[in-house]
């Protein structure tokens, strides 16, 4: 019997434990932060200005519906109830399990290929440069897969009451109507732009941060008296912190293409007047032009709308991922056969 035929049944292994981690790691994380998705979405869909200085111009446009975090948060609890916060979260967890499911067992495959092994601590070893690529390829992968529940999330997230589209399905055969299959994955490539450096700095920046802490724990635990046994294994709380950066980081630097992104996913598409103005059909060529047109009319605040609500959600969100991956995959290891 050759070796490889032998590696088959432990790659089998590998691949469903990270498959299943990532899915619980993701299903948990959406559940924890939908309420600022939901605000997030809402700002970025708004083509009215919502900076101070646009507000005040004598010849500003009609005050955006949302401005303000707080504000925002009052609004739709007042004119929604508390399951306005979770709107759009069945396509959303139709979205985030498959994702993740397929970002974390793509990640593992290529660190395994790069790392010439599939045991964690080899890929720990992995320069930061393959782990930033190893992100970068294993958020395309995902994104293909589960793109048409991600549009189909936005379209129901970003409408208030009355609702437009009452249910996923009366939103899916709208888009479909109107934009025919293909407009499932209106937006793709400006996602695709951004989920390159976006996947790759958060699953780099979380190596790095993860390499710093392993080095700090051996310097420590070595030089302390009480610990016989040094360790450079991470704690839950590292775990978290090392996710609570890599998501900040990464969200800081790619929010404007979300923004694009957004815009695209909602063009054509109905939506009540007190919510503002629609984004118009083809309003955008690409995603250049996207940003060149939200940076010429709503100015530089415009490719940040969302990113109070957007940061905040980013930085729990990767620590709850993260960590819930990290534990989920442990005890899948440990009770699998």
């Amino acid at each position: 019997m050759s070796g490889t035929e032998l590696e088959e049944p432990g790659q089998l292994k590998r691949a469903v434990i990270d498959a299943s981690a990532g899915a619980v790691a993701g299903a948990i994380s959406r559940m924890v932060t939908s309420p600022l998705d939901v605000i997030k979405i809402r700002f970025q869909v708004q083509l009215e200005p919502t900076a101070s200085w646009a507000l005040t111009k004598k010849d500003s446009p009609l005050k955006p519906k949302y401005n303000g975090l707080f504000r925002t948060t009052k609004d739709i609890f007042r004119e929604e109830g508390l399951s306005g916060f979770w709107r759009g979260n069945v396509p959303a967890l139709l979205m985030v399990v498959p994702y993740t499911s397929v970002q974390f067992a793509v990640l593992h495959k290529v660190k395994s290929f790069a790392a010439g092994s599939s045991k964690a601590e080899n890929h720990a070893q992995l320069s930061p440069y393959l782990s930033y690529i190893s992100g970068a390829l294993a958020g395309c992968a995902a994104t293909v897969g589960s793109y048409p529940f991600d549009l189909l999330r936005t379209v129901l997230a970003s409408q208030g009451e009355p609702k437009v589209y009452p249910n996923m399905r009366s939103a899916f055969l709208s888009i479909v109507q109107t934009r025919g299959i293909k407009g499932l994955y209106a937006g793709l490539s400006p996602t695709l732009i951004e989920i390159i450096p976006y996947a790759g700095l958060q699953f780099g920046t979380y190596d790095t941060f993860k390499r710093w802490s392993m080095v700090y724990n051996k310097r420590y635990r070595s030089s302390s008296s009480s610990s016989t046994n040094p360790s450079d294994s991470l704690s839950s709380f590292q775990l978290f912190l090392s996710g609570l950066a890599s998501g900040t980081v990464s969200k800081l630097v790619c929010h404007p293409l979300d923004v694009v992104k957004k815009r695209f996913q909602v063009e054509g598409l109905q939506r009540h007047p007190k919510y503002g103005a629609r984004v118009e059909l083809n309003a955008y060529k690409n995603m250049f032009d996207g940003l060149g047109q939200i940076l010429r009319s709503e100015g530089w605040h415009g490719l940040y709308k969302g990113i109070v609500p957007s940061t905040i959600k980013a930085a729990p969100a990767g620590a709850v991922t993260f960590v819930a991956y990290e534990l989920a995959s442990d005890w899948f290891e440990a009770n699998l056969t």
